[in-house]
């Protein structure tokens, strides 16, 4: 099918159905072009708990669909491709992540939102790379916390925090490949150039970033910047909106380790397509469900977030 007539139908079963379509900044940039909304986790989960839509189309991966559902009960949570996970969810299993939490009984469980159901209904109260750091700094300093599940944004938190937070053992796999080697080598071509970093990167990375944020800061900040040219770490699905918001600015990706390619992509997110999405509105599904008993106690630690956010 033509792109512009899988436009019209999406359109049109939007419209039709009274459905959202929420889409990552990380999707490929027809979607975000589509999309009624575009932005980073924490915006998602706001605008999923704020919409009154009957459908809600989650573009990104598994967990982000999980959370609208969480948020939304009552309202038909479809995802465009159902295996469409996330590296750092996955490893946080729910079981040993609950053996942990209970050798640790008198910590706080803090859970970044990418994680699954099973996960946040273990947790006192999610966040986001946006929040992070300042639902973190709401606790006193004795607090003792357990982190999960990303070790690198644990560890940022932790140094500019002067926190000692109990960390889990996980990573995101695209934030975890970026090539500090090419990233030097950037530099030096590109002498001009800030480098913004997400949190989720390594420290060596980090340690070069003239500027770390969530993904939506690191839009923010390169629009609000006077600076022409930015070297950007973080899945390169942010550059298609810090193009559209910044014409006259050069954006580079700094690639991973593997040499065979210029840019980071998240392979889940990229799972979704424009096809896709139709098929989605056209036949309801896939559909999220999240059962009830894990709904009631995951959605307490993310109305925190969204309360303290």
């Amino acid at each position: 099918m033509e792109k512009k007539e899988l436009l019209e139908k999406i359109n049109r079963l939007r419209k039709e159905k009274n459905a959202v379509i929420l889409a990552h900044f990380y999707q490929e940039s027809d979607i975000q072009d589509i999309a009624d909304h575009v932005g980073d986790s924490l915006a998602l989960a706001q605008w999923a708990a704020q919409t009154d839509a009957d459908i809600i189309v989650l573009c990104g991966v598994h967990f982000m669909g999980e959370t609208a559902k969480i948020l939304n009960p009552q309202k038909k949570v479809l995802i465009p491709d159902m295996n469409a996970g996330c590296s750092l969810a996955d490893s946080c299993p729910a079981d040993e992540f609950e053996e942990f939490v209970k050798s640790h009984p008198d910590y706080t469980v803090i859970s970044y939102v990418n994680t699954s159901a099973a996960v946040k209904a273990l947790t006192d109260v999610v966040v986001t790379s946006t929040n992070a750091r300042k639902i973190v700094e709401y606790f006193p300093d004795n607090e003792k916390i357990i982190f999960a599940p990303d070790r690198n944004l644990g560890n940022y938190i932790n140094s500019v925090t002067g926190r000692q937070m109990l960390l889990w053992n996980g990573a995101c796999h695209v934030h975890e490949q970026f090539s500090v080697e090419k990233l030097v080598e950037l530099k030096k071509e590109h002498p001009e150039a800030l480098v913004l970093a997400h949190p989720e990167c390594t420290k060596p990375l980090l340690m070069l970033a003239d500027y770390i944020g969530s993904t939506q800061a690191l839009l923010n900040f390169a629009t609000a910047s006077d600076k022409k040219e930015f070297l950007v770490a973080t899945e390169s699905g942010i550059l298609h909106e810090m193009q559209k918001k910044n014409p006259d600015k050069h954006f580079i990706p700094v690639p991973p380790n593997d040499s065979t390619c210029a840019c980071n992509e998240c392979n889940f997110m990229r799972l979704n397509t424009l096809e896709k999405v139709y098929q989605c509105l056209l036949n309801e599904s896939p559909e999220i469900l999240v059962e009830e008993e894990i709904r009631q106690k995951a959605v307490k630690p993310i109305l925190r977030m969204l309360e303290l956010s």
